[in-house]
């Protein structure tokens, strides 16, 4: 059973209509991430629905702005509340409703590791989910609650798609993959999977990157 949240009606009815495919049960939940009322509320809903919730998997984004000169105070300050502050807020309500032994994993970006977009913005709140990760896998340990981070480098999404048509230089990037192409969706749902899983028992605290080899060359 899997609640799907998302600040988009129609986003969070999409993904429990391909879980009900499956033979599962998914429970849709609305609600602002970035929103401290209302992102409690959408853990109170899902452990209300479901039960109980084994593992959390925070999966927010967005990058505005390019370049110092051309990112506004207020761009800083969006990007940095959903991509950052998001997080967090998951972490902060998450983790006490969380069954002992289940796990948490973060969505983050290859660009937390280098300077990989033009948005200052962007690749600082990716940079800062390593921090937060290090620290959640330190207070769940007690509990046996895992965190773990995993780190997409270029993936076919429709956010990816985007930010090509926005940017040459991602162009650029995709030649120098070594395994010659972008990743999918489903490639790192593998890996989040696996971090779920109590085959993943004994990794906490750390950075999976799912990249094809750019972040090594």
């Amino acid at each position: 059973a899997v609640a799907c949240a998302d600040v988009s009606p129609s986003g969070a009815a999409a993904t429990p209509a391909h879980v009900g495919e499956d033979g599962a049960r998914g429970l849709p939940v609305v609600g602002d991430a970035t929103d401290p009322d209302q992102s409690s509320a959408m853990f109170a809903e899902a452990v209300r629905e479901l039960g109980t919730l084994d593992a959390v998997v925070v999966n927010v984004g967005i990058g505005l702005g390019a370049g110092l000169a051309d990112t506004s105070p207020q761009q800083w300050e969006r990007v940095l509340s959903v991509n950052l502050s998001a997080p967090f807020l998951a972490a902060k309500y998450g983790l006490p409703v969380i069954a002992d032994g289940g796990s948490i994993v973060f969505v983050g970006s290859v660009a937390g590791l280098r300077a990989a977009t033009d948005s200052p913005a962007y690749d600082s709140s990716k940079a800062g989910l390593f921090g937060l990760t290090r620290h959640v896998a330190k207070e769940g340990a007690s509990r046996g609650i895992r965190a773990n981070l995993v780190v997409p480098g270029l993936i076919d999404t429709p956010m990816g798609r985007q930010a090509s048509a926005r940017r040459a230089s991602r162009s650029t990037s995709l030649a120098r993959i070594p395994l010659g192409r972008q990743g999918t969706a489903w490639e790192v749902a593998e890996a989040v999977t696996f971090l779920l899983s109590d085959r993943a028992s004994y990794i906490t605290g750390q950075s999976l990157v799912v990249d094809g080899g750019l972040n090594a060359v």
